[in-house]
C-alpha cells in the first residue's frame, strides 16, 4: 500500500527530483508550490465554469502546470536519469490562439476593469494573480542565477494573459457586468 507520509520532511527539508536535499524554504519549492496554488485555483474555476469547452481548456493547462512544477522542482546540476515531461514552444502558442478566440467575441476594452462580476469570473482573476506570483519568482530565480528554462517563464507570462482574458469571457458568457475601474480625482 502506497503511503501519503513519508516523515522526511518533519525537520523541514525535502527532495528535489535527482535526489538533493534542500530547506522547505528554498526558492525551488516556492515556485513549484506557487505552481501547485496556481493548478488548484484552475481546478476551481473549472468547477465553478461549467463549460464543457473551457473545462477541456483548463484541462489541457493544469497538464502543462504539472510539467512546470516537474521542471521547477528538478536539482538542476543532477543527472535525472527519469523521462520527465516538458514544455514547448507550441504550448505557448495553444494559449495565443485561445486567447484570440475568446477576444473574438469580447467587447473592446475601454479602461482598467475591477475583478469581479460572477465567482467564476472572480475566481479566474485570483488565479491570474497566483500566475503572476509564480511568475515573479521564476524572474527571481532566473536573477540569481537559478537554472530556469526561459520557456517556464513564457508560458507563466501568457498563462495570466489567458486568465485575464478567461475571466472577462466567464463573465461574458454569464451576462455579468464587467466593472470598469473610474480613478478618484
Amino acid at each position: 500500500m502506497f503511503k501519503i507520509y513519508t516523515k522526511t520532511g518533519d525537520k523541514g527539508g525535502t527532495s528535489l527530483i535527482g535526489g538533493e536535499r534542500v530547506p522547505k524554504s528554498h526558492i525551488r519549492i516556492e515556485s513549484y508550490g506557487t505552481v501547485d496554488e496556481l493548478n488548484s485555483y484552475i481546478g476551481m474555476v473549472n468547477d465553478m465554469a461549467q463549460n464543457e469547452q473551457i473545462g477541456s481548456w483548463l484541462r489541457e493547462i493544469q497538464d502543462r502546470l504539472f510539467t512546470v512544477g516537474s521542471v521547477l522542482a528538478t536539482a538542476p546540476d543532477k543527472d535525472i536519469k527519469m523521462k520527465l515531461p516538458d514544455l514547448h514552444d507550441a504550448d505557448v502558442t495553444w494559449l495565443e490562439q485561445r486567447i484570440d478566440e475568446m477576444n473574438e467575441v469580447l467587447p473592446e476594452m475601454r479602461s482598467f476593469i475591477l475583478p469581479g462580476g460572477n465567482l467564476s469570473s472572480s475566481t479566474c482573476h485570483v488565479a491570474r494573480c497566483v500566475c503572476r506570483r509564480a511568475e515573479r519568482i521564476c524572474v527571481f530565480m532566473q536573477e540569481h542565477q537559478e537554472v530556469i528554462p526561459p520557456l517556464v517563464i513564457q508560458y507563466l507570462n501568457r498563462l495570466s494573459d489567458f486568465l485575464f482574458v478567461l475571466a472577462r469571457y466567464l463573465s461574458h458568457i454569464n451576462n455579468a457586468p464587467e466593472i470598469p475601474w473610474t480613478a478618484r480625482i
